[in-house]
């Protein structure tokens, strides 16, 4: 699975989260509280993003760290009892945080990322203020979270050099020819 997520999988995960994280809380609110419930979701939710995340990304190094830091931040935030909106911001955060750091290669697309990520927390609360179900809810943040497969990975500045490579695997192949040339000339000098 190393090859690039795409809107309709986006959509997909969208389904597939509003249908669990409202099932989910629905079961829950029957012996917890509305707001522990959804503490409770959110985590659930965040957790089988980020695993989604992580699984999509051609990137192999740190796959474990990430989860445990994630799930160690998670874990203080829940102990803390953090209000409702820090801890959902805390975990959009992250959430951002990780896919920029293995979706995305320079600092443009990250911004472009973080905001989709505000857009998507916007549409999520305006669905819950005008419809109050938490399944819609979750699908209009999801939904605008699947827009993040049309960010580029990589974006190129025009401050740059001209000239110089735009991917890092050109810059790499061009590393490497320039060493490749001076080490045959090095060779026919002796």
């Amino acid at each position: 699975m190393n090859r690039q997520p795409t809107f309709i999988e986006g959509v997909a995960v969208a389904g597939v989260a509003s249908l669990c994280g409202s099932a989910v809380f629905t079961a829950l609110t029957s012996v917890l509280s509305a707001s522990a419930a959804l503490h409770v979701v959110i985590a659930g939710l965040a957790l089988a993003y980020v695993i989604y995340l992580l699984r999509r990304s051609r990137e192999r190094v740190g796959r474990i760290t990430t989860l445990a830091l994630w799930g160690l931040a998670s874990l203080a935030l829940w102990v803390m009892a953090m209000p409702l909106a820090f801890y959902l911001l805390a975990h959009i955060a992250m959430i951002w945080l990780i896919r920029s750091l293995y979706l995305y290669s320079s600092l443009f697309p990250a911004l472009a990322d973080l905001g989709l990520n505000a857009l998507a927390l916007a549409a999520a609360l305006a669905t819950a203020l005008h419809s109050e179900s938490i399944l819609l809810s979750i699908w209009s943040f999801f939904l605008v979270q699947a827009l993040f497969a049309a960010i580029p990975s990589h974006l190129r500045t025009k401050c740059g050099n001209a000239h110089a490579p735009e991917h890092d695997d050109d810059r790499f192949q061009h590393a490497h020819r320039i060493a490749e040339s001076a080490l045959r000339k090095l060779s026919s000098v002796r």
